[in-house]
């Protein structure tokens, strides 16, 4: 970019003084012929002089508009993009001007996207640390009191050694999301996609949740009325955009229903997962799709769950070139949507 600029300031000074000089020798060798011995001398005095008055006007100038472009790099290079009516230079320099107002405009938003990147891997890192250390020294926990006499004791050793197995779980599951946002964030995540039947496939992943669903007395029901419709995505992926969000529905809803509904439209299916347990205060529902964002923190630890269950499902429908939306009422469920083609 500085060697551009250079270029341009010898360029535009070069093409004053050859203009100059063009003026000059075009212009002498018609008076030039008819002059007298003296007046040719008086010229050539004139012409010498003339040159050098130029060249002193364009170094002096040279230097001003060096000292400019020079206090506005040192600024840029302070972290300080303040635009202090910015550069004047002369009405001959407008390009370098631009330029360097444009390099100034850009260094000054890639700082901004640095830090916020910055401050965004820090918060990230501080959640991971978190969320790893809380199911670490709770495992250690049961373990220790099982080292230290519980573990003889029949009435405490296999209560302990079922809820650190419980906790492991939990552990494997935070890596497992941590392995595919990350994946997903740094573009690596892989799609393969085909044309499959959802009502069978919505019929397989709800087999998955029976156990839990009859000890939390729920049932999930399917109103798909054309059975035959084909979507066309990830089957892969989008069973853990399934498998994530009846599991908040779950971890929500204390009984009653859970609803997969599907609505067939011209070129797309709309699912709808629908639940009617705590809901969703209004404030909240911009952020739940962010990383580690707990709507009631308090009552979360108690439910269990990673926090990237919400953010991994925005990205795969994403991929899917759809997009996850929510409606919900505090006190009487929430819906969350997204289409997929079929």
């Amino acid at each position: 970019m500085l060697r551009k600029l250079a270029n341009r300031f010898s360029f535009l000074l070069l093409f004053k003084i050859e203009i100059f000089i063009f003026l000059i020798l075009f212009i002498a060798p018609i008076f030039f012929t008819s002059m007298s011995l003296q007046r040719k001398l008086i010229f050539a005095i004139w012409f010498v002089g003339g040159l050098l008055i130029l060249a002193f006007f364009f170094k002096r100038r040279l230097k001003v508009i060096f000292s400019v472009i020079e206090k506005r790099i040192s600024k840029m290079s302070q972290d300080d993009y303040a635009d202090d009516g910015a550069l004047r230079l002369s009405y001959s320099f407008d390009e370098i001007e631009s330029a360097l107002d444009q390099m100034a405009e850009k260094f000054k938003s890639d700082i901004a996207k640095m830090k916020r990147l910055e401050r965004i891997r820090t918060e990230f890192l501080g959640n991971v640390s978190h969320e790893l250390r809380t199911p670490i020294f709770t495992i250690q926990g049961f373990l220790e009191t099982l080292l230290n006499g519980a573990l003889e004791d029949p009435k405490v050793n296999r209560k302990f050694l079922e809820k650190a197995a419980a906790h492991t779980e939990n552990l494997n599951n935070l890596l497992n999301d941590l392995i595919d946002i990350s994946m997903i964030e740094s573009g690596e995540m892989r799609l393969s996609f085909r044309y499959f039947n959802l009502m069978d496939f919505l019929v397989e992943v709800v087999k998955e949740f029976d156990p839990i669903l009859a000890k939390k007395n729920l049932q999930i029901e399917i109103n798909q009325s054309n059975k035959k419709l084909e979507v066309f995505g990830d089957k892969n992926k989008l069973r853990q955009v399934f498998v994530n969000l009846i599991q908040n529905a779950i971890k929500y809803s204390n009984s009653g229903k859970i609803q997969l509904i599907v609505d067939e439209e011209k070129n797309s299916a709309l699912i709808i997962v629908k639940d009617f347990g705590l809901g969703i205060p209004g404030k909240d529902i911009e952020r739940i799709f962010e990383r580690f964002y707990r709507v009631d923190k308090t009552r979360s630890k108690d439910i269990g769950g990673t926090g990237l269950g919400l953010a991994i499902v925005k990205h795969i429908v994403e991929a899917h070139q759809s997009r996850i939306e929510v409606k919900s009422i505090v006190g009487e469920g929430s819906e969350f949507s997204f289409r997929l083609k079929k």
